[in-house]
């Protein structure tokens, strides 16, 4: 089916495209499994590396079809489906999951599992500006007070406990990325292993909120998308992931006025503990080397021709180091008491 002229959502390096194909009446009988009137268009989302995904319109407007392929753990997506429906349940403007005529959020198409979400208005900022930090650092405050309460846990299988495992699959190789930064891996994961902050809040976090997973209409922050790495871990931990992912520059470089407007706008919505400022350049060189890692995994084992544009290692090779040179939260923009 054609679609019929109506925008659909802009992503970058986000996990959508076109994997498995769906025959036009297995979609139409799909369809009518929800109470959402009748099947008026379908156009294949042909962006990003994971998933197959459907932009598709009914009666009662735009949603998003989701084939979950092969890469993704079907026991895993309960809590992914569950959390988006707790979290739109809660305040938080994100995708939620539909449940057709008999309740059920969790379907099969075509050989796959698969669902259906509502569509979220907006495109994401390729230039960040203060404003849009500051925007995603009271946002991802909302996420996290949001998720207080979702009963199911998933571990955070890229958190600390994760890292020497990953490296261990491409150590042998890790110099092909540039010279030395096997060495600089392997004194990271020591530090940290040896003093990752303990005793400081946990609960649902994003794990992966870069700018392609937050859309914007203007300069409001329409919704947050993307939660399929989103896990249990350090709250301050998903603060962390964002000042890399939104605070540096095209050259590497902090920019402090970023960093201050993301802190202090996620501190007016929930306010950190002494224990959280005082952890946060911890958290920020994990979640450097957290990238760091995958990336390098990624550049040494894509091959030449894959789908996937390989991301540069390089980026967070830098950020780690300034996060190195960090003595104290103060140097992000936070306020330490």
């Amino acid at each position: 089916m054609r679609p019929r002229g109506w925008p659909g959502a802009r992503r970058g390096d986000a996990t959508m495209a076109v994997y498995t194909e769906v025959s036009d009446d297995d979609l139409v009988r799909f369809i009518e499994g929800y109470a959402l009137g009748a099947l008026l268009s379908c156009k294949g989302i042909a962006e990003g590396v994971e998933n197959t995904n459907y932009l598709v319109r009914t009666e009662k407007g735009p949603f998003i079809l989701t084939l979950y392929e092969k890469r993704v753990n079907p026991d895993e997506l309960p809590f992914f489906l569950g959390l988006m429906e707790h979290l739109a349940r809660n305040g938080l403007s994100c995708p939620t999951p539909v449940r057709d005529r008999h309740g059920v959020m969790l379907q099969e198409l075509a050989g796959r599992p698969a669902a259906l979400v509502t569509f979220l208005d907006g495109v994401w900022i390729r230039r960040p500006r203060v404003e849009h930090c500051a925007a995603v650092g009271k946002a991802l405050a909302e996420l996290h007070l949001a998720g207080r309460g979702f009963a199911v846990r998933r571990e955070n299988a890229l958190g600390l406990a994760g890292w020497r495992p990953l490296y261990e699959r491409f150590a042998a190789r890790a110099d092909e990325v540039f010279g030395g930064v096997g060495a600089l891996i392997d004194g990271e994961l020591a530090y940290l292993e040896a003093n990752w902050p303990r005793g400081i809040p946990q609960g649902v976090i994003h794990a992966d909120l870069f700018p392609d997973n937050v859309f914007f209409i203007g300069d409001r922050l329409s919704g947050l998308i993307d939660f399929y790495f989103a896990c249990n871990d350090a709250l301050a931990y998903d603060l962390a992931v964002c000042l890399n992912a939104w605070c540096f520059e095209s050259d590497n470089s902090f920019n402090l006025t970023k960093g201050m407007a993301m802190l202090r706008a996620y501190d007016a919505a929930r306010p950190l503990e002494p224990a959280e400022r005082a952890a946060l350049p911890l958290l920020a060189r994990g979640s450097a080397l957290r990238f760091l890692l995958t990336r390098a995994y990624d550049w040494i084992n894509t091959p030449e021709g894959a789908l996937v544009k390989r991301k540069d290692p390089l980026e967070y090779v830098r950020r780690l180091r300034f996060h190195q040179s960090v003595a104290s939260a103060s140097e992000y923009g936070l306020q330490v008491s």
